[in-house]
């Protein structure tokens, strides 16, 4: 879970304790450049493709991930943001956070589009995406790059793109960022 949506969905009387790192901004550095690599390979290149960051973790993911392809490439791809609150399907026992913002870039008809998130958990979120992406046209392929795959699907997805495969207590939360990647729980104050 991302630093900010923890701050508004976290307990007052807990906070998070890390336990481990996992990843170090090393190594995330080394695991985007890999999934770029991925990513051109799959898709011949990056013509026609368009990178969308979830909010709220995968939106720095999607920048960085988008400036390793441009590095790579010459060509920088664009790069969306994407709220799904309103599409979830446990609207009501999360918070909607009122600045998440959701920007795409042009219509998606046609265009591939690789979904950028941190962590991928049950799958609830991607599943909330897919519904949202049809508002803004009929993309020629959706493709999913997370950060890290930490299991307990609840929905049969699968991403394409995998940073890490972190195998997690329930209970556990990973915090992704450029800096790196930390295990801990939310523990009382």
């Amino acid at each position: 879970m991302a630093n900010r949506e923890r701050r508004h969905t976290r307990h007052p009387g807990a906070a998070f304790v890390v336990h481990a790192e996992v990843m170090t901004a090393d190594d995330v550095a080394r695991a985007m450049t890999r999934m770029a690599h991925e990513i051109i390979e799959r898709n011949h290149g990056i013509d026609d493709l368009v990178l969308v960051g979830l909010q709220t973790g995968g939106i720095e993911l999607a920048e960085a991930l988008g400036n390793r392809l441009a590095e790579i490439t010459g060509l920088a791809p664009p790069v969306g943001s994407l709220d799904v609150a309103f599409y979830r399907d446990d609207l009501g026992l999360r918070p909607v956070l009122p600045e998440a913002v959701t920007t795409i870039p042009g219509d998606l008809t046609g265009k591939r589009v690789v979904l950028v998130d941190d962590v991928l958990f049950t799958g609830r979120t991607i599943r909330a995406a897919l519904n949202a992406l049809g508002d803004f046209g009929r993309a020629a392929s959706i493709q999913l790059c997370v950060a890290v795959d930490r299991g307990h699907r609840e929905l049969p997805l699968r991403p394409d793109y995998v940073g890490k495969n972190l195998p997690t207590a329930r209970d556990e939360m990973v915090d992704v960022s450029l800096d790196g990647v930390q295990l801990g729980r939310m523990v009382p104050r």
